[in-house]
Parts: structure tokens; C-alpha cells; sequence
């Protein structure tokens, strides 16, 4: 699903409001990237994948182009649209044919209103009425007014389960990187045929292609997708679908090997790249690739891989390996590490074990005290596998500092033998009882 606007109509506002409607711990764990350009939304039993398009903006000369190429863009890849509109200002020049172009795609879409927060701004909805939609979903995302009677509206308008193709069998495994990383020489080598497109020009891939592959009695599903640029060098049309498609991907992978290219190093956009993982909480295999190219120089290859560990130490627990699409170097390591990684996603811990994990674990460093009381924890579940998510009961969970999460998520990582699974760890106040 996608938001669709002009500028300031509010819709990082209600992206912002929509993901956070499931995710109120979520908002609580350190981290957390601040600009998305996606997340997921679960409201009852439905969950599905946001995407916020940014704004339509510019003179009434342009605006009818840029209308169309962002409305293309958000369209290609979504089942529903949501066009919003700003409710203070009411109709602008450029919206009809927002409209008149979402009704020939014949893609489902819901007009909503936004910043309906105060008294007589109700008056202005009858305005919206000359599109000939009906109904109008009225909101204020600010304050949430509106927000359950839009959530129940588009559910209604989202494919069913059963509507939606069914995936090969096997691990779901995401290949992302930077334009020309060897993202798709990966995967011919893998398969032992030209299957994809090999080209030295970046951005020759620009679909998500699924490509079943079976190693060793293990099956696979490898998506490998359009290379992910820089915000300012994706353009409104095609190559940003090439990112949605990205991110879509990412999105329903199990597993992601995140491609760099070891003549580069690290850089900004690789970063990027991973910590969209990270934010998605997915098992990750970092590969370095084109490690032919460096590994004569001792000194340059050592060099490539402090940056890497330096530049991704908040990824620590991702396992890095250096390979070679082109002469196959280190490439039957990658399956084995895959197979690790998918198993230890899915772990699942008894409650029992691991609240006899939680004494040992602050028994041997209590955490410090605050504003001079004792910080207890005090039960420790485990909530979600994919990551695997634990929920711990504090007394004081404002009174638990950040270096003592990660001495407790590290601790964690060893007694549960756990080194590559992207544990995610929730504080939650809870008082003990008499």
C-alpha cells in the first residue's frame, strides 16, 4: 500500500501514525531509523507494507508531470492507494488528475482528508465531494482522529491470502546492494547458466526476480533485485520503482545477503542498505565481493575489512564472508551460513529456560542502581520468532542503560547459542506484587 500527495498534506504524519498503530514498543527500541521510506502496518489479524512516496511539489507548469510520475511509481507496485489530501486548504489545482489517473490504472484507492482537528473544518469536506468519490475518510493524523475507520476501510480494499500467488517452497533469501555489486552474477553463477541479465552498466536489473534453487536437499527461493541508490539519485519514475521493488523484496526474505563491492569499501549507501535490514529485524550475510580483485594486496584487504567491521559494528553479529562471483571464491560457504542463519531467526526459547537465563545473567552483573533504587528485572518471554524478539519486565526500565541492553543482549547471544540471529530486545515496566 502506498500514500500518495502533494507536499505538506501531512503524509509522513500519517505513515508515521499507521506504522506505529502495532508498534508502540517499537518506538521504545534504540535505533530505529528515523527516515523510512516504508513499514509495516498490523491493525487485527491484517499486516501489510507501507510505503511512503514523498511529496508532489513544484509550479503548475510541472506539477502535472511529476503528478504522473509519482503516481506511476506508487502505483506499479501497489494493491491499494491511499491519495491524501490536506482538509485546511482544500482542493488544489492538479488533484483531478491525481484522481482521474488512479481511476484508470483500476488500482482500489480511498480519498482521505487530512488535518480535520478543528471546529468548522468539517464544513470544508463537502468541497472533496466534486471528485465523485464516496466515501471520504476525514482525518487528523496528528491526533489519531479517524485513523480505525480508515485502518477498517482499506483492509476491506487489500487482497486476501487467497488471492495472492503462492511463493515457491524454501528459504526466502533477498540479494541487495549497490548498481553493479554483482548482484546478478551471484546468482548465474549459483545457477550455473546465464538466467539473469549480466551487465557492467548499472542498473540493468529492474525487477525482482524469484529464482528457485535447490543446494544440497535444501530448497531456496534467491530474489535479486534492482540495486538501491542514493535518495537523491532515484528519479520519480521508473527508477524508483526499482527501489520499491527493493524494499518489497526485503520485506517477505527470510534471509539478506547484502553484496559489497571490495574495490569500494563501505560506503554511505552501503550503510543505508543495512540498516534497512537491520531496521526489518532480517538474518544477514554480509559478502564482499570481487575479493580477486584486492586479495593480492595483503594491506588493501585488510584494510577493506576493518572498514566494514568499523562501519558495521552495529551489525557485529552479521557473519562477513569474501567471495568471488566471478572466479566462485568462497561461494560454497554461503549456503551453509544461510542455512545458520534462517535456523537461528526461528529460534524459540521456553519461558523457563530463559528466566533461569535472566538470574544468571544479572547475578553476574546486576545492573546499576537509579535514582537510588535497585533496577530489577524482573521476567523474562520471548514474544516473536524472525527476529527473535524478548520482552523483559523491569521495575524501572527507564533506569536500564544502554551499554547494559547490549551486555544482556550479547549474554543472551552466547547462552543461547544464538551468534548471527538479529536478537531484538523490548523493556517493559511492570510493578512487583506484595
Amino acid at each position: 500500500m502506498a500514500i500518495i500527495g502533494r507536499a505538506n498534506v501531512g503524509k509522513s504524519t500519517l505513515f508515521n501514525r499507521l506504522t506505529r498503530t502495532s508498534q508502540a514498543l517499537v518506538a521504545d527500541f534504540p535505533g530505529v531509523t528515523r527516515d523510512r521510506l516504508y513499514g509495516t502496518v498490523d491493525w487485527e489479524d491484517h499486516s501489510f507494507l507501507l510505503v511512503d512516496t514523498g511529496g508532489l511539489v513544484g509550479g503548475e507548469e510541472e506539477l502535472g508531470e511529476l503528478v504522473r510520475r509519482q503516481a506511476a511509481a506508487a502505483v506499479a507496485e501497489a494493491d491499494l492507494i491511499l491519495l491524501l489530501m490536506d482538509g485546511k486548504e482544500g482542493p488544489q489545482a492538479g488533484d483531478s488528475e491525481v484522481i482521474d489517473y488512479l481511476r484508470r490504472t483500476a488500482k482500489p484507492f480511498l480519498l482521505v482528508v487530512n488535518k480535520i482537528d478543528h471546529i468548522g473544518r468539517e464544513e470544508l469536506l463537502p468541497e472533496f465531494y466534486r471528485f465523485g468519490i464516496d466515501p471520504i475518510f476525514p482525518v487528523a493524523a496528528a491526533h489519531g482522529l479517524g485513523i480505525e475507520t480508515l485502518l477498517a476501510a482499506l483492509v476491506q480494499k487489500l487482497p486476501s491470502p487467497e488471492e495472492t500467488e503462492a511463493a515457491p517452497p524454501g528459504i526466502r533469501v533477498a540479494i541487495l546492494g549497490r548498481p553493479n555489486v554483482g548482484k546478478s552474477s551471484l546468482v548465474n553463477h549459483f545457477l550455473g547458466e546465464e538466467r539473469l541479465l549480466v551487465s557492467h552498466l548499472p542498473g540493468t536489473t529492474r525487477d525482482i526476480v524469484d529464482t528457485p534453487l535447490t543446494w544440497q536437499d535444501q530448497d531456496y527461493v534467491l530474489v535479486d533485485t534492482a540495486g538501491l541508490r542514493r535518495p537523491s539519485q532515484v528519479a520519480a519514475g521508473l527508477e524508483r520503482r526499482m527501489v520499491l521493488k527493493a524494499i518489497k523484496a526485503l520485506s517477505r526474505a527470510e534471509v539478506a545477503l547484502l553484496l559489497l563491492d571490495a574495490q569500494e569499501g563501505l560506503t554511505h549507501q552501503d550503510l543505508r542498505i543495512a540498516r534497512l535490514i537491520a531496521d526489518q529485524g532480517k538474518g544477514c550475510l554480509i559478502l564482499i565481493n570481487k575479493w580477486d580483485l584486492v586479495q593480492p594486496d595483503a594491506q588493501q584487504a585488510q584494510k577493506v575489512k576493518d572498514e566494514v567491521a568499523a562501519g558495521l559494528e552495529f551489525m557485529a553479529y552479521v557473519p562477513v564472508l569474501t567471495i568471488s562471483a566471478k572466479t566462485g571464491y568462497h561461494l560454497a560457504r554461503i549456503f551453509p551460513l544461510v542455512n545458520d542463519i534462517y535456523d537461528q531467526s526461528r529460534s524459540r526459547v521456553s519461558t523457563g529456560k530463559l528466566n533461569l537465563l535472566l538470574k544468571e545473567i544479572t547475578d553476574r552483573v546486576p545492573p546499576a542502581r537509579y535514582r537510588d533504587r535497585a533496577v530489577k528485572f524482573l521476567y523474562l518471554t520471548q514474544a516473536e520468532v524472525q527476529p527473535p524478539t524478548f520482552i523483559a519486565f523491569v521495575n524501572q526500565p527507564a533506569g536500564v542503560k544502554d551499554s547494559y541492553r547490549r551486555y544482556f543482549v550479547k549474554q543472551l547471544r552466547e547462552k543461547l547459542k544464538l551468534p548471527y540471529a538479529p536478537l531484538r530486545l523490548y523493556l517493559k515496566g511492570r510493578k512487583r506484587r506484595d
